[in-house]
């Protein structure tokens, strides 16, 4: 879990290979150690090492100077200029920093990051710009079992609690005609994107009521017929089958078809079902806010 090769450095730090390599052979950025089959590979200080010049690179240092730095340098430097305004022009930075967070374990990284972020972004574009980028370097990360699922859980956790926070600041419109039920649906536990999309639904002045995670289908029936909402909204996350994908959206448009159902999912994840009549298919955040802009009026 703790040696990555080149290409994989790639993929978590968003540097390229060609850059790395380079960096290495001129610089000696880093010093990766040798396999029995004298194939490179790197710890996760060297990762660590790889985000901090990452992050830094764009600012006002020379490549040359951060990859001649020690390891504690390169670690002051960062937490110098993340206190600093000029870091809110480098996204990369941030992005970097809350992946180290995570390996790292550390809430207070996290925080101040998270915190920077809002300043600048707000909640919204804090989420659109660094947690979800931050998240998929995690998730690569995780498929590979280059991280532990206690680090995963650690950093989802911390996000769960900002956008709860955010959540709970926005006031409860009763009154609105549009009232969202939110769910997963059974066997779903990846509730991030839900809970972002409860804040943008709430923000949006709308009227929500959130079931959370792994919700069985007979109790959603249930739900429904009590609450009666006028849309339903759920993510489809685990990457499993597409033929079950369909299946399972065609029976909730029959179950449900005095409600308009929306399904956040990758491309391709819904077969041959299309957009229209009762049902829509989120493929974005901005295909979100289009269909609230829409429903405000």
């Amino acid at each position: 879990m703790n040696s990555f090769t080149i290409s994989q450095l790639q993929r978590y730090s968003g540097i390229n290979v060609h850059s790395i390599r380079a960096w290495e052979k001129r610089y000696n950025a880093l010093q990766p150690d040798r396999s029995e089959g004298n194939t490179r590979y790197y710890s996760g200080n060297q990762l660590r090492r790889l985000l901090n010049i990452g992050g830094l690179m764009n600012l006002d240092y020379k490549i040359s100077e951060l990859c001649a730095m020690p390891d504690s340098k390169l670690n002051e430097l960062m937490s110098r200029n993340l206190e600093k305004e000029t870091t809110n022009n480098n996204d990369e930075l941030l992005i970097s920093q809350l992946v180290v967070s995570a390996l790292e374990f550390s809430e207070s990284l996290f925080d101040k990051i998270f915190s920077r972020a809002l300043i600048r972004f707000g909640v919204e574009g804090t989420y659109v710009n660094l947690i979800y980028p931050a998240l998929q370097r995690l998730g690569v990360m995780w498929l590979a079992d280059k991280i532990a699922p206690a680090q995963e859980h650690f950093i989802t956790n911390l996000i769960r609690q900002k956008l709860n926070t955010a959540t709970d600041l926005l006031p409860t419109n009763e009154s609105s005609k549009n009232h969202w039920l939110q769910f997963l649906p059974e066997n779903e536990f990846h509730e991030t994107g839900l809970l972002f999309s409860n804040y943008l639904v709430r923000n949006a002045g709308h009227r929500c009521t959130y079931l959370g995670a792994n919700v069985p289908h007979d109790a959603l029936k249930e739900a429904v017929k009590m609450i009666k909402p006028t849309a339903l909204l759920f993510f489809l996350v685990t990457k499993d089958d597409a033929k079950k994908d369909e299946q399972f959206v065609r029976q909730m448009m029959k179950s449900f078809p005095l409600q308009k159902i929306f399904v956040a999912a990758e491309q391709g994840r819904l077969g041959k079902i299309k957009s229209g009549n009762n049902f829509t298919h989120l493929k974005s955040i901005n295909d979100l806010n289009e269909v609230l802009n829409i429903m405000s009026k």
